[in-house]
């Protein structure tokens, strides 16, 4: 089999980002997916190291920071995010809404990485309310069937050519703002205004891994800490982007207005900046990702400090919690998930063939990029390389399908020829255990994939971007 091209394994694993990048959190092994090495190594604008965006903490219910905020002109403090914030604190329990729309697989799956990073690194302390405002609270046609206008536009990706180039215009950006703040400013305010958890009260941060999660939540924030009063100043609950994008993003992505915007590579650390982000509001840590890609456990972290040298506690200050020493800190090792096991292990407990060349084909959650073609012609050029005296397969296919119910169907039922072994999968909730029992991966350039296999050290091919 060819080779596809190793990408780099300077990896880490997964979604630590909200803890470790202010150097407050032991950090699972391998947590961060690739960033380039100057950023590995503490040098250069993008690193946490150089990123001192938090002044000492301040011990309130929804601790106060002081970020370098050049875009307010001035030190702006961040106080309690709602009246009522002291009575889920008391508890030592705070809540994080974090917004998305399932465009893709990926952006629920960089929401569930977050949501399971502040469970294995504070447990108990955390309620992450995860909702696809979109669909849920969109109150009409087309913002409440972005989810099936994505997948047509994939199959047809002329269309998402244009909508997406067309957005990114300065008139599609503006066309965009105002349809949002004048359709959608009133359903989406009834979702950021909605109890998180069982805490009875609104979240007290909220985060966005979604391009289209910006501008509109930013002001309905300021909305409802001004009590109305304004859409555009006086914000207190802290709102943080994470982009899960990877070479290329959309605008939309970046937003002046926030307090922290996590990017995972070069070159949207320089797209941020063009739009307006200051450096003091970025922190380049790669792409947040599932728990199965973290490894054993965590050792003591490489985590970045604040300015002074001191580590803080909390949450990025926002939330005051414990001495900010990590149990990793203190030389114990923070499990973060299951043991690893052998390639031969895993074939077996996957029911695929040992000790002949095996490749993956996967097409995200939702089974797209023309995944049935890309198997189909797979298949046919292994079973054609295969020796035709050989009695058992010489090489293995497995396909996962994701939630293409008709790709994995049609897959199915195919004759492919006994030179190669194929199994086709709806589905798998185990992408961690398919990836390290294969020897490559042919898949469409979703950053998450893209991320995940290098960390398995996986030879990766790259079919399309949708």
């Amino acid at each position: 089999m060819t080779t596809f091209g190793r990408l780099s394994p300077v990896l880490g694993a997964a979604a630590a980002w909200l803890l470790a990048a202010a150097g407050i959190a032991a950090v699972p092994a391998g947590a961060f997916s690739p960033v380039t090495p100057s950023r590995t190594l503490g040098v250069g604008r993008g690193n946490a190291r150089d990123a001192a965006l938090l002044l000492p903490r301040v011990p309130t219910p929804l601790a106060v920071a002081e970020l370098s905020a050049s875009h307010r002109g001035s030190l702006a403090r961040l106080s309690a995010a709602t009246a009522g914030a002291s009575s889920s604190s008391s508890d030592g329990v705070h809540t994080i809404q974090i917004l998305m729309s399932d465009t893709g697989g990926g952006h629920r799956a960089s929401a569930n990485a977050l949501r399971d990073a502040l469970d294995a690194l504070y447990p108990g302390q955390f309620q992450c309310d995860i909702v696809d405002i979109y669909t849920d609270y969109g109150p009409f046609f087309p913002y409440n069937a972005y989810v099936p206008l994505y997948k047509i536009m994939a199959e047809y990706s002329f269309l998402w050519d244009w909508f997406y180039h067309f957005g990114a215009t300065p008139l599609g950006l503006a066309l965009n703002e105002f349809f949002l703040e004048a359709f959608c400013f009133d359903p989406f305010k009834e979702c950021m205004s909605r109890e998180s958890g069982d805490t009875g009260k609104r979240a007290e941060m909220v985060v966005s891994v979604h391009p289209l999660c910006q501008d509109i939540p930013l002001k309905i924030m300021t909305s409802l800490d001004t009590n109305g009063k304004s859409r555009t100043k006086g914000r207190t609950t802290p709102f943080v982007t994470v982009v899960t994008d990877l070479g290329g993003a959309h605008p939309t992505w970046f937003n002046k207005g926030v307090d922290t915007c996590f990017v995972p590579s070069d070159v949207l650390y320089d797209a941020a900046i063009k739009r307006g982000v200051q450096p003091s509001q970025l922190i380049e840590r790669g792409l947040p990702i599932r728990s199965g890609f973290w490894g054993d456990h965590a050792d003591a972290p490489s985590a970045a400090k604040p300015a002074g040298g001191k580590k803080e506690g909390g949450l990025f200050g926002w939330f005051p919690f414990g001495t900010g020493e990590s149990s990793a800190a203190k030389g114990e090792k923070s499990i973060v998930s299951g043991a690893k096991k052998s390639k031969s292990q895993l074939r077996d407990e996957l029911e695929l063939k040992q000790d002949i060349p095996t490749v993956l084909v996967v097409g995200g959650g939702d089974g797209m990029g023309g995944i049935v073609g890309q198997a189909e012609a797979l298949g046919a050029k292994l079973n054609a390389d295969a020796p035709d005296d050989a009695s058992d397969p010489a090489f293995q296919m497995v396909v996962v399908c994701g939630n293409n119910e008709g790709a994995q169907k049609q897959l199915e039922a195919k004759q492919w020829g006994k030179g190669v072994a194929v199994q086709v999968n709806g589905f798998v909730y185990n992408m961690d255990e398919y990836m390290r029992a294969s020897d490559a991966i042919v898949t469409k350039a979703g950053p998450g994939t893209i991320a995940e296999a290098s960390i398995c050290g996986l030879p990766c091919m790259l079919s399309s971007y949708l």
